[in-house]
């Protein structure tokens, strides 16, 4: 079960992803194209081999000048849209986040106070206070988001004195692990070297 249950769980996820891909997509694609028309049954993963071809061909497009030009007039067509412009910027802007290659994204784990005194919960360093915030609070303050357990996705965040933080060596991806499993999957954590307990014995009274 053991050894089996993580390759089943990833093989049936990765087959629902195809699955899902291949309904939205293969449906949209000429019937001269489709190789549906052509055998009694249907290719799983098609739709996926379409949509990277499709995406690849995009990313091509983009690169150019003419490219840049047609993706530049259609963001301010859909940028100026009542409704659609609110929807466009959102994912626009959430999209170039994560995109960017910024090593301050989430670069650390760290342990915050909260909900009360004396019980602390995990969190990601998103970026120190900036803009408005950092003028009204100080440069001082962290950007922390704390993830809810066992949905990483979804969570809340918040602006921390960076003294009241407890820095963890822990990477993002194990903290990420330890959240998604509610505690149950902890990293490994090597014992302090015993010249570094004797002389904590010796400090403590």
């Amino acid at each position: 079960m053991v050894i089996a249950a993580p390759i089943a769980v990833t093989f049936l996820i990765l087959q629902f992803l195809i699955g899902e891909i291949d309904k939205r997509v293969v449906p949209l694609i000429p019937a001269a194209l489709n190789p549906e028309t052509y055998l009694k049954y249907a290719v799983p993963g098609f739709g996926l081999i379409v949509l990277v071809v499709f995406l690849t061909i995009l990313g091509g497009i983009a690169t150019n000048l003419i490219g840049r030009s047609v993706i530049g007039i259609g963001d301010r067509i859909l940028s100026q849209v009542p409704i659609v412009r609110s929807l466009y910027s959102a994912f626009k802007q959430l999209v170039e986040v994560f995109a960017k290659d910024n090593t301050d994204q989430f670069s650390e784990v760290v342990l915050i106070e909260y909900p009360k005194a004396g019980t602390w919960c995990l969190g990601f360093v998103s970026s120190p206070a900036k803009g408005e915030i950092g003028a009204l609070l100080s440069n001082e303050f962290l950007g922390v988001f704390v993830p809810t357990t066992p949905n990483p996705t979804s969570g809340f965040l918040m602006y921390v004195d960076a003294k009241e933080v407890i820095r963890l060596k822990m990477t993002v991806e194990e903290g990420a692990k330890m959240i998604l499993s509610a505690g149950l999957v902890v990293p490994e954590f090597p014992p302090a070297p015993k010249a570094d307990v004797k002389a904590a014995k010796k400090i403590l009274p």
